[in-house]
């Protein structure tokens, strides 16, 4: 068995500034949900079974009451920001397994599920569906992968090593070092992407890493630049440092799934054609019907 778990926030935004405008029934913009639901549909039609997606329903949590920069939907267009509710009631009436987050994101979602999703012996692989590298933390031997939808391209371990320079669990490591811009937090003055993948690929943690460089094993020293610099920042901005660790650190809260089972794809429910109806197009509901006859056969 396969869980596909996707990011529905990425998928909204990418639908909408990826399709042109469509008005629903009453009117209101409704074209990035009417992408994302084809997407997920797509997904179902090529086999997926098991499949929850993630949302922020808002976009601030608890995040921001730990750092003033950390991202708001400040500059969210109204059109996309009001299509939230409705892709979240779509999905639900689809009969796929909705997050809709509030004090936590939907990058916690994913990681929370992919945890449950992994313990089960009945799951092969579990197939985290978003680019964003918040979630290469979640990779884990093969059973929790990353993938890349848009560009076909799938991650294991070994593949966020290449790609960050780190194992997954030292993302979040990493991410305290060079910042993250899409989530508000700048990283220390001095580290890029480089040195600290140089560093944690042998320390792992921020707290394993020397305070002097003149500590720091050869190796290492051969692979950055700067070793004095950047140790003497890390001491001075140490506290800054673990505080942008645990915003980059997903948070794993077991009871957003239950079990696996939670997400078995059984076909859409009384509201989905009515939904679509409010969509203007009678074509998806008939696709996802006809899919779950299929499957019931």
């Amino acid at each position: 068995m396969e869980v596909h778990l996707v990011d529905g926030t990425y998928e909204l935004f990418r639908q909408f500034f990826g399709q042109p405008p469509r008005p629903g029934e009453d009117g209101s913009e409704v074209g990035a949900v009417r992408g994302v639901l084809l997407s997920v549909l797509a997904m179902l039609e090529a086999g997926a079974d098991h499949l929850g997606v993630a949302t922020d329903h808002v976009v601030e949590s608890f995040r921001n009451d730990l750092w003033p920069g950390y991202k708001t939907g400040e500059g969210v267009p109204p059109e996309l920001f009001a299509q939230f509710p409705l892709l979240e009631e779509a999905l639900r009436a689809m009969g796929v397994r909705v997050w809709a987050m509030v004090e936590l994101e939907a990058d916690d979602a994913l990681a929370s599920a992919a945890a449950v999703a992994a313990e089960d012996p009945a799951v092969d692989r579990v197939l985290v569906c978003t680019p964003d590298k918040d979630l290469a933390q979640t990779v884990l031997d093969g059973r929790v992968v990353q993938l890349d939808r848009r560009n076909g391209v799938v991650s294991d371990e070994a593949g966020v090593r290449s790609k960050y320079g780190v194992d997954p669990a030292s993302i979040p490591d990493w991410l305290a070092l060079v910042g993250d811009t899409a989530d508000g937090f700048p990283g220390l003055a001095g580290w890029g992407k480089v040195s600290a993948a140089g560093v944690l690929a042998h320390y792992k943690t921020l707290e394993a890493i020397p305070t002097s460089a003149a500590d720091w094993d050869p190796d290492v020293l051969r692979a950055v630049r700067g070793a004095p610099k950047l140790a003497a920042r890390l001491v001075e901005d140490l506290e800054l440092a673990l505080l942008f660790r645990r915003l980059a650190t997903l948070v794993v809260d077991r009871s957003l799934l239950g079990s696996v089972g939670e997400l078995a794809w059984s076909g859409p429910t009384a509201d989905w054609r009515p939904l679509c109806d409010r969509l203007r197009d009678p074509f998806l509901a008939d696709r996802a019907l006809a899919l779950a006859d299929r499957r019931r056969g």
